[in-house]
């Protein structure tokens, strides 16, 4: 006896097991997502150097098309190599070696640069830290004769917050056995970050080197489940995601090089102390977008004043070269180099680097603008759709002066008559309307 699913009874049946189901799902998602969510992080945990080594992939690709299309390319051509399948592999492996070789030179060069230029200027720091503060405490001393009033004030809010210091402290010092734990299990997780990042690297390779099959068999996947018109949708809103990301976050990378090395030239000559240090921070809160400059700028001025506070004019040098280089970073550099990559205004750049920010922190503010981008051309993209099927006009400049749409069209505000020429006319009416009752 076979059982027909266009029968009432096993629609019936399948309809409630589905209700149930989702109630039983629903009621874990509430009362038991700490379960979940820990399963979902020791999976993610599992995988970690698979996700690594698809983001080194993804952030490489660039530079690997860029040698292969460019420069190996040409160079096999020129070299009179007819184009077969070997050389087509043989470009490849030549321009996967080139781009790791990239790669890890550039973090070579940044740990050799952590390692022969920002310790010690880091060490140089805590080593005279009690020399800036005396500068600090001769500074505020300095400040504090000629304003008595404004030294009481600031001597009693000294002690209130010593006092709260010290109770801190006390409060601390009887579980420094779990400090010490906790920092030598943060030691072992860099340890497992780097293990990742290393297994991530090798497995990028991989990618790297199949890019293309991994590539087919995603769209084979589309068209597989979707009809035609809505996988070539999805494949087209894919490709438009990745070119959104890529254009951003290899302009900004470029474009806070180079204001890193801009910082560099301009503390060296100002003989600004810890220029490598300062330009390296300058530099890596410039990939954040409009808040970055601001980020980086304020605890160097900050590093500035406690090295040297009896010459203040040493930190209004800084903080109006920090802004003279934002300026020429926002409208110079940054458009030449970015373009219209997200074609956000000022409002939706600021509102998704809060809204990410808060979400995903630090990271969240670095990728939240071309993420909402990508959310913001879709919900356009879905408008206008909508709007065309309705026959009518998509353009937001159409819709300023609207008053309200109807089958004959768009009608627009009405202008506003001056106060003194509507008075008149309602004085007007007011005495037509009485002339007629009197007659």
């Amino acid at each position: 006896m076979k059982i027909k699913i266009n029968n009432q009874y096993v629609r019936w049946g399948l309809t409630l097991f589905l209700v149930v189901a989702a109630s039983i799902t629903f009621y874990y998602l509430i009362f038991h997502s700490s379960n979940i969510t820990e399963g979902i992080g020791m999976v993610i945990d599992i995988l970690m150097p698979v996700v690594f080594g698809l983001v080194t992939a993804y952030l490489l690709t660039p530079v690997l098309n860029f040698m292969e299309g460019r420069l190996l390319v040409p160079l096999f051509g020129r070299c009179g190599v007819k184009d077969t399948k070997g050389r087509r592999k043989s470009i490849r492996a030549l321009g996967i070696i080139i781009t790791a070789f990239l790669f890890v030179a550039l973090i070579y060069g940044l740990v050799f640069m952590l390692i022969s230029q920002i310790v010690p200027s880091i060490e140089g720091i805590i080593v005279n830290f009690d020399s800036y503060a005396g500068n600090v405490s001769s500074w505020i001393n300095r400040v504090l004769e000629d304003n008595p009033e404004f030294g009481e004030y600031v001597s009693k809010t000294l002690d209130k917050f010593s006092t709260q210091l010290e109770d801190w402290l006390n409060h601390i010092i009887p579980g420094t056995a779990s400090l010490i734990k906790t920092l030598s299990l943060s030691f072992i997780s860099v340890l497992n970050v780097l293990w990742d990042f290393v297994i991530g690297f090798i497995i990028s390779i991989y990618v790297l080197a199949s890019k293309e099959h991994f590539a087919a068999q995603a769209k084979k996947i589309v068209y597989a489940f979707f009809e035609k018109d809505t996988a070539n949708t999805v494949i087209r809103n894919f490709r438009f995601t990745h070119r959104t990301f890529i254009g951003f976050l290899s302009g900004k990378i470029v474009d806070s090089i180079i204001i890193g090395i801009l910082c560099f030239l301009g503390t060296t000559l100002m003989k600004t102390p810890y220029a490598i240090l300062i330009s390296l921070i300058i530099g890596v809160t410039n990939i954040i977008p409009f808040f970055g400059p601001f980020l980086g700028a304020i605890p160097s001025t900050i590093l500035i004043f406690v090295v040297d506070p009896m010459h203040p004019l040493n930190c209004v040098y800084f903080a109006l070269f920090a802004l003279a280089l934002q300026q020429f970073d926002g409208n110079i550099l940054g458009p030449k180099i970015l373009g219209s990559s997200t074609g956000l205004t000022g409002f939706w750049v600021i509102f998704s680097i809060t809204f990410f920010g808060g979400l995903f922190g630090v990271l969240g503010m670095v990728v939240g603008v071309p993420i909402f981008a990508v959310i913001y051309t879709a919900v356009r993209a879905l408008v206008t759709s909508r709007l065309e099927k309705k026959n009518m006009p998509s353009a937001t400049k159409d819709y300023v002066n609207v008053d309200y749409i109807d089958e004959e069209g768009i009608h627009e505000i009405p202008p506003k008559t001056p106060r003194r020429k509507n008075k008149e006319h309602h004085k007007e009416k007011k005495d037509e309307i009485s002339g007629t009752k009197g007659k």
